[in-house]
């Protein structure tokens, strides 16, 4: 998978000299990038990419295996245009892409950009500035929960499908084994708010709102476990053959850059736990399950008493997130991994942030798949509907204000526990 939280991640620029780069042959192009690779961005159009989705295994601390999920879709660098498979990550700021002059085991089974073969690329400083007179471009090294990637900075043309734009964007020298050289895709196109970018014209984001060349400054993500259905990222509109019912908004609180909203409580089956105050979550494409704090985590997994052994999986309460006066509620085959042999794990791990920014959840792909999404940088708000499936499950959204509370005395029983039973503890 994509990682367990790669947007939650430190930036360290180191000012080394740049190095000469080695022609690579190129996967073949976009088609529609390449006719139109000067044209403005989306030019008041609007433009779907369609995502594969890819599973991955892994191993736990326990020592059970059990998998995670990434979906990634295309999108060109370069004139002509070089195609890359990308995860669009809403919890990072930047495009990364292998470089052709990296040589790690993780570079060298992915595609490679060539500057060489690019007509309109440049070197910039990772800053976004111009590099100065007899001065030498940087480096930037990025540091991940589980690896890091050193690239270089260029600008050059980018393309989602016959959309086009010039940007920056980093080029990896360098990448850890771990993660990367486990992974389907090339790289990260990354969603976030600018302020999670090197700088402005390193964000997708702010060059879609900042040109205002869209149909709207907006994008959605549509997201299926089907392989009946095609799931999809959509920039500058959204696709309503995608929402069973009604969209609802709600704002960007905080200025961390990640898009989130404000949580007021959890609910198991309708019912009010009162365990989760003033709590955030960040919407996160990039992230294969649903994260928070330990304390909560431990109490949600005590409170849901899931059976490794899967027994109990029939009796399994919903799991819900109240939002903005919504319950958006979960089904057990949504927070619960079910694997080999019929074992089951809770979809949930721990992570940690401390106030102010915390505490934090994160909503991954489980909460993705069951609700549409919608992202507005210009008004700075995210906007939920349940996702229209070809079986779409019924009660995933109520009112919280017609639900019972559990300090009335409705506190939900805990379920039972086998003995085999153990905790998610993921590093």
């Amino acid at each position: 998978m994509v990682r367990f939280l790669i947007g939650f991640l430190a930036i360290l620029v180191l000012y080394v000299p740049c190095v000469a780069y080695q022609v690579q042959p190129s996967r073949s192009v976009l088609r529609k990038a390449q006719a139109s690779n000067t044209a403005g961005i989306f030019s008041g159009q609007s433009v779907s990419v369609k995502l594969r989705k890819r599973f991955e295994k892994y191993a736990k601390q326990s020592g059970r295996v059990s998998k995670k999920m990434a979906y990634f879709g295309e999108l060109g660098v370069g004139s002509p245009a070089q195609a890359f498979s990308v995860v669009f990550d809403t919890g990072s700021g930047n495009l990364i892409v292998p470089g052709s002059s990296c040589e790690s085991p993780a570079c060298r089974i992915h595609s490679r950009f060539n500057a060489s073969e690019s007509s309109t690329f440049r070197h910039v400083m990772c800053d976004g500035s111009e590099i100065p007179a007899n001065a030498k471009p940087d480096r930037i090294r990025i540091t991940f929960g589980t690896g890091y990637v050193v690239g270089d900075c260029f600008s050059d043309q980018i393309c989602l499908g016959g959309a086009c734009s010039e940007g920056m964007f980093i080029a990896s020298v360098d990448e850890s084994s771990q993660p990367f050289d486990s992974f389907s895709f090339d790289g990260i196109l990354g969603l976030s708010l600018a302020s999670l970018a090197q700088s402005n014209e390193f964000s997708m984001i702010h060059r879609m709102s900042a040109k205002h060349g869209m149909r709207q400054p907006i994008f959605s993500v549509f997201l299926s476990e089907s392989d009946d259905e095609e799931s999809e990222v959509t920039f500058g509109a959204v696709r309503r053959d995608h929402m069973d019912g009604e969209l609802f908004w709600v704002d960007v609180v905080g200025d961390s850059g990640y898009w989130e909203v404000q949580i007021e409580d959890i609910a198991i089956d309708n019912k009010r736990l009162g365990i989760c105050k003033d709590c955030k979550v960040a919407v996160d494409t990039g992230t294969s399950q649903l994260a928070g704090p330990t304390d909560l985590i431990e109490k949600m997994e005590d409170l849901l008493g899931v059976n490794y052994d899967c027994s109990n999986f029939h009796l399994l309460p919903k799991l819900g997130f109240i939002v903005d006066g919504r319950v958006m509620n979960l089904l057990p085959s949504d927070y619960v991994d079910q694997g080999a042999g019929h074992s089951c794990d809770l979809s949930l791990m721990s992570l940690d942030v401390p106030p102010p920014k915390g505490p934090l959840f994160v909503f991954g792909i489980p909460f993705l798949q069951r609700f549409f999404s919608v992202y507005d940088s210009v008004n700075s708000r995210v906007g939920f509907a349940v996702a229209k499936h070809k079986a779409t499950a019924s009660g995933l959204l109520a009112i919280a204000q017609d639900i019972a509370s559990s300090h009335e005395g409705n506190v939900p029983p805990r379920l039972p526990i086998t003995s085999d039973t153990t905790r998610l503890h993921l590093s």
